[in-house]
């Protein structure tokens, strides 16, 4: 399905609302003179998620590559030249190649999901992101049966990202799933941010969105896409194997060996704001059953 922006929505309809609006049921909708009725689904809604602002998801970022400084992104990621830009994905798929941004989009179907955000040091927010499930474009590739896993890589640019000239992670920066979180529903690819395309600090122009998972799971700006039948590595877990996992599912009942993961602080909430309680899986509980007889505790 051809590639459209939802453009009708006002920051009043998403405040209040504090729905999903489901991107094919918008055009199908709209094709036959209808009005969107609500979803309610929780798996796709989030009922009384205030977004933050664009100001305030734009301007707080970790992406390291542009410095560790949580306004070193908004500073430095101009330079980054996102287009043109291809992915390139290959592995245990039908129909390899390097698919240009443009190729991608033409085929996938782009809709708006509201989603909490929950970092790994314990500060949160919630982002209306405009994206694509990520199934959809694994579907495009043709997923071979053998393939049990997803690896990503980030573009590793030298003369555009002048944090990787400093040893803070092994790079290029590499994540994975298992196969059936990157199939979920809820995983999707994220091109914009309010309607807009998404900033350079926030990965443009294609980065993963796992909303039960840790944000460092959520890679940027990637350029590559691998269906394996092992495990791939990951740069956290890699730089600190005791305090980062593959799975990296929010969980507060597993601190990180240096703070508590009970509770998260909003951003926006301000200096005095109180903290609020952590929620397993970061509030997604239909993604449990992908963890039926794992022992949370020590798949972190």
């Amino acid at each position: 399905m051809a590639h459209r922006w939802k453009n009708d929505l006002t920051h009043a309809d998403v405040t209040q609302k504090g729905l999903f609006l489901n991107r094919r049921q918008i055009i199908a909708g709209l094709g036959a003179g209808s009005i969107l009725g609500a979803i309610g689904s929780r798996a796709m809604a989030q009922e009384g998620l205030e977004p933050n602002s664009y100001e305030e998801i734009t301007s707080y970022n970790n992406y390291y590559e542009f410095g560790t400084g949580k306004e070193d992104p908004a500073r430095h990621a101009d330079a980054l030249t996102t287009s043109p830009w291809s992915v390139k994905i290959d592995g245990l798929v039908d129909r390899p190649g390097d698919f240009s941004m443009e190729d991608i989009l033409g085929k996938m179907s782009v809709e708006e999901r509201i989603y909490r955000l929950r970092c790994v040091e314990a500060w949160s927010m919630v982002v209306p992101w405009n994206g694509f499930e990520l199934a959809d474009l694994l579907d495009m590739a043709g997923v071979q049966s053998s393939a049990r896993y997803v690896a990503f890589e980030t573009a590793l640019r030298p003369e555009e990202m002048p944090g990787v000239a400093y040893k803070v992670l092994d790079w290029p920066y590499v994540e994975g799933l298992r196969l059936d979180e990157a199939m979920h529903p809820l995983t999707i690819l994220a091109t914009g941010i309010y309607g807009k395309p998404i900033p350079n600090q926030n990965g443009a122009p294609l980065r993963l969105v796992v909303p039960w998972k840790y944000g460092f799971k959520s890679i940027k700006s990637i350029v590559r896409i691998t269906l394996t039948d092992t495990q791939p590595p990951t740069s956290w877990n890699k730089a600190g194997p005791g305090e980062y996992g593959f799975y990296s599912n929010v969980n507060p009942e597993v601190d990180h060996p240096r703070w508590s993961q009970a509770t998260e602080r909003m951003i926006g909430g301000g200096f005095f704001a109180k903290r609020q309680p952590t929620l397993m899986f970061n509030g997604y509980d239909e993604v449990a059953s992908l963890y039926d007889g794992m022992d949370l505790t020590q798949n972190f």
